[in-house]
């Protein structure tokens, strides 16, 4: 390597000092984003030896030349960069690695061994699915998946037990819900985890009943009850999701995701990764509760390892379940379902206990919160705990998504982060409008007034709940319309955001939420060179139509990681004990 001296500031992004280079990426259509989040544009990217980004330049880099050319006998001025690698980028436009501020990264790796619902339209469909699935996977000693919606099925109730046992026979099946707040049971599982019609239903949880008996669906920590004797994945199983996972994300330009909710398997199967020199995608790690989070990282937070690859930093926590399985806790009943405000998973005194356990060693809380009951508890929470823990604390209000109008304001007043997923809100509209009223939804994914009121905004996908493609999400918070375009011209359009500040919840906001925006998040000199090639200039395209931008190639830390043809991971291989990862 030799030592080059940086050139004149660009866009006011770098100051001059000496680099050492490693490589560039030349000829390209770059867009990125400056410190106050306007646009800025250049034509080339300098990496330094780390991996990081030594500059942007507008107009040509400048080729290095052949050594005995380089200088002249006592000419004492720096010579041309040299450099290891040089990239043409033909034109292709740049932009910065997105970031899921919400995601589940082992919930979507096993999602990818496991029977997958998601696409069926009906209750037909999916036991069609599971018929195949049963017919072609013999010798299973369970049927495991998820990504069933009875909404999405038009069939007004929760599937029963019984349409199940049609298709499964006695093989014992556990199909979670979509957003994972609820499982459906056929009676060979239920048999299997002792559910009799004297079973109760733990605090915070629900059984579905039909004629005084268990009708097969668990709600919430219910779910427990049934997931407890499920046969858990074997380590195998786990690397070989992860691999599949971190194939998708990269495919995706997902360079860095926030995990929500791991536990010390997760850990460990990330930790594997990384010693294998394995792990790619960024991941700042959340404890699923206290107890994973004092076992994975003990007294502190752990520091970033394998090359700002990952961290254990914070803890989730549930305060409440999704307004699909009617978990979300709401301050009036659900209009569709008298008699019904939620499911609370915890008292007011267990979340400021957790939150405080977490605060006093250091640790980020992330609180899931759906419901406006939920959201102004934490809010609450965090108006009285911020009273003792001082300092830059970023507590995080997981998905913020149905708030009473007169707490929206309180956000602002802890810099609480609103951590959202733009796509809930086009998946969510006509069924959140018909669990509330239209009149119960005026602080609904209000984006835009958490934005007006300097709350920042980190956005995610909540995969595998919905995709972890990006880029529907940029487009549904441009649009607040699905992928049809409905309903036409969005669905409450006063708060969609433009494309600025869309890019900057999916890339410096999710790195402010996750303490890493002295690492990764932009393009500034020092920071992690971490960026996409796609296939048009997104910022001139429709905003209906940025949904279908394709990732050329994906680079993190300045190396090359993705190439768009690539050969994906090998196939799911079945454990020979468990016969099906589990979800």
């Amino acid at each position: 390597m030799k030592v080059a001296a940086a050139c004149a500031v660009v866009g006011g992004m770098l100051a001059a000092s000496p680099v050492m280079t490693a490589g560039v990426v030349d000829n390209v259509n770059g867009i990125a984003l400056d410190a106050q989040g306007h646009l800025i544009h250049f034509n080339g990217l300098i990496i330094d030896d780390q991996g990081k980004v030594a500059k942007l330049v507008q107009g040509k880099v400048e080729a290095p030349l052949p050594e005995k050319k380089r200088r002249k006998r006592g000419d004492d001025t720096p010579p041309p960069p040299a450099y290891s690698f040089r990239l043409d980028g033909q034109g292709r436009t740049l932009i910065p690695g997105l970031i899921d501020a919400h995601g589940h990264v082992m919930g979507l790796g096993l999602s990818l061994l496991t029977l997958d619902l998601s696409e069926t339209k009906s209750l037909g469909q999916a036991q069609a699915k599971i018929a195949a699935y049963v017919k072609d996977n013999p010798g299973r000693k369970w049927i495991l998946g998820g990504g069933w919606n009875q909404e999405t099925w038009g069939l007004g109730r929760f599937p029963t037990a019984a349409e199940l046992d049609a298709v499964t026979g006695d093989i014992p099946t556990w199909l979670e819900r979509v957003d994972g707040h609820a499982g459906w049971a056929n009676s060979a599982a239920m048999k299997a985890a002792g559910i009799t019609p004297a079973t109760k239903a733990p605090t915070g949880g629900r059984i579905e009943t039909a004629a005084g008996k268990p009708a097969g669906v668990f709600v919430d920590a219910a779910s427990a009850l049934i997931a407890r004797v499920v046969p858990p994945p074997a380590p195998k199983d786990r690397d070989l999701a992860f691999e599949k996972a971190q194939y998708l994300l990269l495919s995706q330009g997902i360079t860095a995701i926030a995990d929500m909710g791991a536990d010390m398997n997760d850990w460990q199967t990330y930790r594997r990764a990384g010693d294998r020199d394995r792990l790619r995608v960024r991941i700042m790690v959340y404890a699923k509760g206290v107890d994973n989070m004092v076992a994975i990282a003990g007294p502190a937070p752990t520091p970033w390892l394998y090359d700002d690859r990952l961290r254990m930093g914070g803890v989730k926590l549930f305060l409440d379940g999704a307004l699909g399985s009617r978990g979300a806790w709401l301050k009036a009943d659900y209009s569709d379902a008298p008699g019904q405000r939620g499911l609370p998973l915890m008292t007011g005194a267990q979340l400021r206990n957790s939150m405080s356990r977490a605060a006093m060693d250091g640790f980020q809380v992330a609180v899931h919160a759906i419901g406006d009951q939920a959201n102004a508890e934490v809010v609450d929470a965090i108006a009285e705990l911020s009273e003792t823990y001082k300092g830059d604390r970023r507590w995080r209000v997981e998905h913020a998504q149905i708030i009473d109008p007169i707490d929206l304001p309180r956000f602002a007043q802890n810099a609480t982060i609103a951590s959202m997923q733009p796509v809930h809100e086009a998946s969510d509209w006509r069924m959140a409008t018909a669990r509330m009223g239209e009149a119960r939804l005026k602080g609904a994914y209000a984006w835009r007034t958490m934005l007006n009121a300097h709350v920042p905004l980190a956005f995610g996908s909540d995969v595998p709940v919905e995709s972890s493609n990006p880029f529907p999400g940029i487009s549904v918070a441009m649009t607040r319309e699905d992928a049809k375009g409905e309903p036409a011209g969005g669905w409450m359009p006063e708060q969609r955001l433009t494309f600025e500040e869309a890019l900057a919840a999916f890339t410096r906001g999710a790195a402010y939420a996750g303490f890493a925006e002295d690492r990764f998040g932009t393009l500034a000199p020092g920071k992690r060179a971490d960026f996409l090639l796609i296939d048009r200039d997104i910022s001139m395209t429709r905003p209906a139509e940025i949904r279908n931008i394709q990732v050329l190639e994906t680079w993190i830390g300045g190396k090359r990681v993705y190439v768009k043809g690539e050969t994906a991971p090998p196939a799911a291989q079945a454990n020979e004990t468990t016969g099906t990862p589990s979800p």
